[in-house]
């Protein structure tokens, strides 16, 4: 009576077993846990040099033309423009500082001299349009122009202003 009992149960067991959803182990998901980073980089800076000026120099207008200074700070002049004895030019310069050996784009706008009611228009022209800050975060660049020169300007002391732009790349 043993034999057919446990013999019995055994069927029932075998019958449970093969009437039950088999369990697959999970296959079909994954999690794995990632990795965030951040790194804040020292802000560009650009510094203008109280003493530094775009200087276009002394000049007679003749019947107009224009002065040129390259950003070396070398004066030429076109047209019936002429530079006078002792007249000197000069080329802007600026001061960058920021993430050492990044590198950044340069961008200059043109402005205006002005005297009284009087107004000569310029365009300036930065001495690279890229560059790198050294392995210290430090760089400089010269920004040089032309002023278009009016027959019919007066003499006199002519002021003006223009923007520079240093952007990381």
């Amino acid at each position: 009576m043993n034999k057919i009992l446990l013999t019995s149960a055994m069927a029932l067991v075998s019958a449970t077993v093969a009437a039950s959803p088999a369990l697959a182990a999970p296959g079909n998901t994954a999690t794995a846990t990632g990795t965030a980073t951040a790194v804040i980089v020292a802000p560009i800076t650009l510094n203008h040099p109280a003493t530094a000026a775009l200087g276009f120099g002394r000049f007679t207008t003749g019947l107009g033309g224009s002065v040129v200074v390259s950003s070396a700070g070398v004066g030429s002049v076109t047209g019936e423009v002429t530079l006078v004895p002792g007249s000197t030019n000069s080329a802007d310069s600026f001061t960058v500082a920021g993430d050492a050996s990044r590198s950044f784009s340069i961008a200059t706008t043109g402005g205006n001299v002005t005297s009284g009611a009087t107004s000569m228009p310029f365009t300036t022209a930065a001495s690279a349009t890229t560059l790198s800050l050294s392995t210290t975060g430090a760089a400089n660049f010269t920004v040089g122009g032309t002023l278009t020169v009016s027959g019919t300007a007066p003499a006199g002391s002519y002021t003006g202003s223009y923007t520079a732009t240093v952007t990381y790349n």
